[in-house]
């Protein structure tokens, strides 16, 4: 056989985890041409077929498969050993890759991402926007961001920002044609904007008030597939929204958009951002947790937990 170099095994893990040469090649940085050379050039030397290739689509063959699942822990170790060697440097570098959700990253990770960028201008962040539970190590992320509950107990978790609340709202308009829903039971007879989720389920609306707590699952014409799309959608006369907010609050303010039911909206767990439970992080990993620790909207630092069985 071969010999083999390790950056090529780089490249076809990177293929598998992105999902086909385009995104793989723009993660690092080559040509789609050059990753497909590449690839060739390991499968001649291996002298197997790696990746079965349509106009549409890039997965495993068997062989594949096999190689990753063996392949994707020692790329993992080797990651983590060079990026131990960022503690020697005087300044932090290197790539802090964040997977959050959209509100999430809309809202904080970005305000935060720009402070962080302008202190230390050697760091680089990619910021990943993906509303599925996945596994950060496995798809090589630094971080994620979920709600606390969603977490995996072997990782440590640190607090992003307040506490979340939903705002129902509408355009005055609307309101106007159909009426102001007095309980969240009214909502039958209203348009309803519903978003569904990439693993294709709906968005529930919950409400609570005096003991009582219920889910909803609204029933409109409208379904749209992101928080701006629903506030859009909203102002725009299309029916009722059920959004965080963070994104309406504005509209609320210069009057484009009536809260309505706000009585009935509760106070949610704050968005967690967290990482894995290892003995040493990289040095930019460790920069961005402190820088975060000292942001403005920051609850206390003391709030930290690490979520071990």
């Amino acid at each position: 056989m071969q010999p083999l170099r390790l950056d090529s095994l780089e490249a076809f893990a990177a293929i598998v985890r992105c999902g086909g040469f385009r995104a793989a090649a723009a993660e690092r940085g080559v040509s789609s041409s050059a990753l497909s050379q590449t690839v060739a050039s390991l499968e001649a030397a291996l002298g197997i077929r790696l990746l079965n290739r349509t106009t549409r689509s890039v997965f495993p063959t068997e062989a594949g498969e096999r190689l990753l699942e063996r392949l994707a822990p020692a790329l993992n170790e080797i990651r983590h050993a060079v990026a131990d060697l960022d503690q020697l440097r005087e300044n932090p570098s290197g790539t802090v890759r964040i997977n959050a959700p959209g509100p999430a990253a809309d809202h904080l990770l970005c305000p935060l991402a720009f402070s962080f960028m302008r202190a230390y201008p050697e760091v680089r962040i990619e910021i990943v926007s993906d509303a599925a539970i996945i596994d950060i190590v496995e798809r090589g992320f630094d971080a994620g961001v979920r709600f606390g509950q969603q977490i995996e107990k072997d990782m440590i978790a640190v607090p992003l920002g307040p506490p979340l609340r939903y705002a129902i709202v509408a355009s005055p308009g609307y309101l106007e044609r159909r009426g102001t829903p007095a309980t969240p039971h009214d909502l039958v007879r209203h348009e309803c904007i519903r978003r569904r989720f990439p693993g294709g389920t709906f968005a529930l609306w919950r409400f609570e008030k005096d003991g009582e707590a219920f889910e909803v699952t609204p029933a409109g014409r409208l379904t749209l597939g992101s928080a701006h799309q629903e506030m859009q959608a909203a102002v725009a006369g299309q029916g009722i929204a059920h959004v965080f907010e963070d994104y309406v609050g504005d509209r609320v303010e210069r009057g484009d958009l009536v809260e309505v039911l706000r009585e009935w909206s509760p106070k949610l767990p704050g968005w967690f951002l967290y990482y894995p439970n290892r003995r040493h992080t990289g040095a930019a990993m460790r920069a961005f947790l402190d820088h975060l620790r000292s942001f403005a909207w920051h609850v206390d630092a003391a709030a930290e937990v690490s979520r071990r069985p």
